[in-house]
């Protein structure tokens, strides 16, 4: 379905998996930490019970790699009946290390079209998860020229962007959010008058997934970010 964005003044761009490579990193840490823990369980099993203490934990740790690493640490030790052995919490630690210091591989097509956008619209970056972390990504990413405003998001709900839009001084009508997530980044958009537009990533967290409305008012799907530029 085609949207109107003729009114469009800013767009908002999520930034892992929209900007840059994440969702990855954190799909090979988890079959490391299976198999670090496959004297106790199964993958199948670890990987329900990580996935459990990471929801369970989400309202005290937040979304991000640290809040990640303390829920491995803490299921190893669940499952491990707490007589997980020193060197594997160790590298447990070192999972988490060596995923805060990965390379930032910007996504094919994203530096043309900031490019493009940034002389005819304010373009601002929307993210969710840990601060350090993702302005240490921004500035390895090479991308933050393109930005006139970076806010990272506790949560991504409509009450999230209302009140940051409100601070903002956009007006949802006004305003277009791109981004690889329904649930974070498209629906809440077009529930508060908004546009989306909503480009999938190959892997997605579990805890991301939702059924796209039959309805699909308000937002587009485009299979590759440089296609935004037909729209625009």
């Amino acid at each position: 379905m085609e949207i109107d964005l003729s009114t469009i003044k800013v767009i908002g761009f999520d930034a892992d998996d929209t900007l840059w490579v994440n969702e990855t990193y954190f799909r090979e840490a988890e079959a490391k930490f299976a198999r670090l823990l496959e004297r106790y369980e199964t993958k199948n099993k670890i990987d329900q019970e990580l996935y459990k203490t990471e929801i369970k934990n989400l309202a005290i740790y937040g979304y991000g790699v640290k809040g990640f690493v303390l829920s491995m640490i803490e299921t190893a030790l669940v499952l491990s009946n707490n007589t997980l052995p020193q060197p594997v919490l160790l590298e447990i630690l070192n999972l988490g290390k060596a995923m805060l210091q990965k390379p930032v591989i910007v996504l094919e097509g994203v530096a043309e079209v900031l490019k493009r956008l940034e002389s005819s619209y304010r373009l601002i970056v929307l993210t969710k998860g840990d601060l350090l972390d993702q302005e240490q990504k921004l500035k390895k990413s090479k991308l933050s020229k393109y930005f006139s405003h970076v806010e990272v998001l506790s949560d991504k709900k409509e009450e999230n962007y209302t009140s940051l839009l409100k601070h903002l001084q956009i007006a949802p009508a006004d305003f277009l959010m791109i981004g690889n997530s329904l649930k974070s980044d498209i629906l809440p958009l077009v529930a508060i008058g908004a546009k989306a537009v909503h480009i999938p990533f190959h892997t997605t967290w579990q805890h991301e997934e939702v059924t796209a409305p039959k309805e699909t008012h308000g937002y587009i799907t485009l299979v590759h970010i440089t296609d935004i530029l037909k729209h625009l």
